[in-house]
């Protein structure tokens, strides 16, 4: 199982992802919906240099122009790009002809319904897919601590043709029960390993723990 913590907003929150052996750690940057967890280029490149291939390290980005997201790319060293925004398939395919070696993914909002509001067949670029839960009051798109319908994800996982990533909601305490419900190829997490808003060392290792836990 492999294991993406998100929002490091320094060097400290990488450092607490990297010793509890998380596979892939996300950086925000480039915000255009409501979020505290994003950060400057600069700090992302701080803890791009820290983490220096002891993990994976994914930029997270709102943004929606292809030249913008390479240039960001080029200056933090990120290997995977996770596009969480409603961005063309015009401009995902400029990003994936300048940086083909990076690693695409892209995610899928769903609804506490199940309902899927992402048109999964306008998606043509995509390494990895990722289902998030999708707060429209609050205009987030992602880190919303809230919990989707895992049986439209466990159905999505089995019919999506790419290896999947399940978020949203996730915590030390309900993930055993999400893997094995859902069945994904890995889970991200983003609030469920905050203690009172900030990223907490116990959390991220009993997150990690129980993760790769499941058989």
């Amino acid at each position: 199982m492999k294991v993406k913590i998100c929002a490091n907003k320094s060097v400290i929150d990488a450092k607490m992802c990297v010793d509890a052996g998380a596979d892939l750690i996300g950086v925000l940057v480039g915000q255009e919906h409501n979020s505290t967890d994003f950060i400057n280029k600069e700090t992302a490149k701080r803890i791009c240099s820290f983490v220096d291939k002891k993990c994976d390290v994914v930029l997270v980005t709102h943004l929606t122009n292809a030249n913008k997201i390479i240039n960001l790319t080029n200056f933090i060293g990120n290997n995977y790009i996770q596009l969480h925004s409603e961005i063309s398939e015009t401009e995902v395919e400029k990003i994936v002809k300048k940086l083909p070696q990076i690693k695409l993914i892209r995610v899928i909002h769903i609804d506490k319904s199940g309902e899927i509001l992402t048109n999964i067949n306008q998606i043509k670029c995509a390494d990895y897919y990722l289902l998030d839960s999708f707060n429209i009051k609050e205009n987030k798109v992602g880190g919303t601590g809230c919990v989707h319908n895992w049986e439209a994800s466990a159905k999505l996982v089995k019919s999506l043709n790419k290896l999947v990533f399940l978020a949203g909601g996730l915590t030390p305490d309900n993930v055993k029960e999400a893997i094995l419900k859902v069945q994904p190829y890995g889970v991200d997490v983003n609030t469920g390993c905050k203690l009172n808003g900030i990223k907490n060392a116990k959390k991220v290792l009993d997150f990690v723990r129980n993760a790769k836990s499941v058989e």
